[in-house]
């Protein structure tokens, strides 16, 4: 399935769009949690610098 969802992000509009895997923890607990996001590419370094 990710392969689907890879190549049809190929064509178009999607190539001015990137997946952010960002490892957040958690406030509550001491374990970590993966959140995933798509972000366009303009707006890439502002939201890692969060």
């Amino acid at each position: 399935m990710a392969k689907k969802a890879v190549a049809s992000l190929q064509k178009g509009e999607g190539r001015t769009y990137a997946k952010v895997i960002k490892m957040v923890k958690s406030p509550t607990k001491s374990s970590y949690s993966f959140q995933e996001e798509m972000v366009h590419v303009e707006n890439l370094k502002d939201y890692l610098a969060k």
